[in-house]
């Protein structure tokens, strides 16, 4: 009987003291909500894709002569290079720190500028649901 309840406190013991899963990236929600805020419009900055689709470590895929989003191949290796500035669950992502201003949190410098100068963006939300794991946002 001892020996029964010194394994379960060992085995309760192991369980709770488990880190959570790392949060993963959903493509979907990559696709329909964090893609869009690459190719949407800000007073005062150029589109993300302006400066994304070539000349940069962070490599969209070029938006296609007449098209106003990609197709699904294209998707999928936007998904690929912008996982690549992710760490899923991390707030520190450069994905979220880059072009956020500095006084909000961001990083010292982006070429593009900081586009958004809040935690609280509606886009700024968007990404760090996407980052967190949170595809409910």
């Amino acid at each position: 009987m001892a020996k029964t309840v010194v394994a379960l406190v060992v085995v309760a013991g192991a369980w709770f003291g488990q880190a959570p899963a790392p949060a993963s990236l959903d493509y979907e929600m990559f696709k329909t909500k964090v893609q869009p805020i690459f190719l949407a419009k800000r007073a005062g900055h150029a589109r993300c894709i302006s400066c994304h689709s070539s000349g940069t470590p962070l490599r969209l895929e070029p938006l296609p002569s007449g098209s106003i989003t990609w197709n699904e191949e294209q998707s999928r290796k936007n998904f690929e290079a912008v996982k690549r500035v992710v760490v899923p669950g991390s707030l520190k992502s450069r994905l979220l720190v880059h072009p956020l201003a500095e006084q909000a949190g961001g990083d010292f410098f982006h070429n593009g500028g900081k586009h958004w100068d809040s935690q609280n963006d509606p886009e700024w939300q968007t990404l760090k649901a996407w980052v967190l794991g949170n595809s409910r946002s």
